[in-house]
């Protein structure tokens, strides 16, 4: 029986979805069981990474554990509570902005998964790490219904049209994970994870566009206006403030590609004109 945190979201989803169809047993961590869609094979696991006493009936039983993780501080009860329920290893999907060897990392969300990477080995636990650089999903930002996105007309709005990135597959960053859960051989592993291509968010938005039947275009906002757009959409500054250093960064560079995904599971990564076919409907 394997438990799988975040498992409404779209790579927890489909880590499920992954195990159940190559004959694994699945409990899903979720806080509202009522609403939680998943398959009926899933057993539902009432529960929070912030609730340390929920987590007990929920591990119980479990042999491995897939980790999402937005919840500051809750690894050193979750990793009492596992190893007392004799768990054995640990597939945590981390960043790829984590660096080895330093003092300091670079950024808060380097820092954030760094400090979980480090209570988990230190742990005695078996562990993985999937070290994510770009999921695609991040690209539903533009399906949201607010004025001048996706739903809303054929121009989305927004900062640092020609930055580049590696957007992977939620399914490509599942099959990793799945492999680390039911494999041995990936213990100790720190696999950093690219989409297939360097995309820029023009080249995005435009497959997008093909993926639903209609053009669509990117129309660049200048920094200060798209900075206010997204505090009013309640992101926190500090979190603004890094997504648009790094985007700025990332102007008129290639994005980091890497071979893992097809090295771990031995099929290629999925394009990303394959993600956006996959998501079409959410798109109109």
């Amino acid at each position: 029986m394997i438990l799988v945190t975040g498992a409404t979201a779209p790579v927890g989803r489909s880590v499920v979805e992954q195990l159940l169809a190559t004959g694994h047993g699945v409990r899903a961590l979720t806080r509202n069981p009522e609403t939680a869609t998943l398959p009926a094979e899933v057993e539902i696991a009432a529960g929070d990474l912030s609730a340390p006493e929920t987590l007990p009936p929920a591990l119980d039983g479990i042999s491995a554990v897939f980790v999402q993780a937005y919840v500051p501080g809750f690894a050193p009860a979750f990793l009492k509570a596992a190893k007392d329920a004799g768990v054995r290893r640990i597939v945590f999907q981390s960043s790829g902005a984590v660096l080895d060897d330093v003092r300091e990392q670079p950024n808060m969300i380097a820092a954030f998964h760094a400090e979980i990477e480090r209570a988990i080995e230190e742990s005695g636990l078996e562990w993985t790490f999937l070290r994510l650089e770009v999921v695609a999903a991040n690209a539903l930002q533009w399906a949201m219904d607010v004025p001048g996105q996706v739903k809303a007309g054929d121009i989305v709005r927004g900062p640092y049209g020609e930055a580049a990135g590696s957007p992977l597959h939620e399914a490509d960053l599942a099959a990793v994970g799945v492999a680390a859960l039911t494999r041995d051989g990936h213990a100790g592993a720190k696999y950093r994870l690219t989409g297939p291509e360097s995309l820029t968010h023009k080249e995005q938005v435009s497959m997008i566009g093909e993926a639903i039947g209609r053009p669509l275009r990117y129309e660049e906002l200048p920094r200060d206006v798209a900075r206010q757009e997204m505090l009013d959409r309640r992101q926190p500054p500090p979190v603004v403030d890094m997504l648009l250093d790094a985007w700025a960064r990332a102007v008129g560079q290639p994005a980091l590609v890497l071979p893992t995904v097809e090295e771990v599971t031995g099929k290629p990564a999925r394009t990303f004109r394959e993600w956006a076919a996959d998501h079409a409907a959410e798109f109109r």
